[in-house]
């Protein structure tokens, strides 16, 4: 009795899906645009390309976060390893533990000093760059070219310290101006491309 009870409930739970065909999961024939128009699926073959400037390069705010960025990091950089020599140098004593507060009070100062400077002032050239290229005002120099760094660079250091004056706000332009100068005199003479860095007026 047993027996053909567990037969018969081995019948009617046995897998008939065993012997079944395996359904067909080609989906060439299914268009998205038909089916999620939603999803933003475009009906066409056309390519979408990002938006990019190619004639003045990469767009204001990423050219700021940029160079404030990069600037902030090496102001950083430079200050705490200005700081680790103040700190060594004015050591009150010479017990492990007070050198090791005298580095980091000094690191710290001099570090955060330092960064914060160099940002400002990428974030002031940035935004007088913007400003220059927008205006296209490399076409009134001349043979000057070009020219906008050196306007940037001029008004940041103005601006930087506009405060303390206008005979120091002049000087600070003029020193600025003198980078620039500088940077593209060097370039010229090593026949390297004048802001090919693409990081401030490098």
């Amino acid at each position: 009795m047993s027996n053909q009870s567990n037969s018969s409930s081995s019948d009617e739970f046995r897998d008939e899906g065993i012997n079944r065909p395996i359904p067909s999961f080609d989906a060439s024939s299914i268009k998205l645009t038909t089916i999620a128009p939603a999803l933003g699926v475009a009906d066409d073959n056309t390519p979408d390309y990002l938006d990019y400037d190619t004639a003045k390069g990469r767009g204001f705010v990423v050219t700021m976060f940029a160079n404030t960025g990069v600037s902030y990091l090496l102001g950083t950089l430079a200050g705490g390893l200005y700081g680790l020599n103040e700190g060594l140098r004015n050591t009150p004593s010479n017990r492990f533990k007070v050198k090791v507060n005298s580095v980091l009070n000094h690191c710290s100062r001099h570090g955060s000093r330092i960064g914060n400077m160099t940002g400002c002032l990428s974030v002031f050239y940035s935004f007088y760059e913007y400003v220059g290229d927008t205006l296209d005002i490399d076409r009134y120099t001349g043979p000057i070219q070009p020219a906008g760094p050196a306007v940037a660079a001029f008004m940041t250091g103005a601006t930087y310290k506009a405060t303390a004056g206008p005979r120091v706000a002049a000087l600070a332009g003029t020193i600025g101006l003198g980078s620039v100068g500088l940077t593209y005199v060097a370039y010229s003479a090593l026949g390297i491309p004048y802001g090919q860095r693409g990081w401030l007026f490098f």
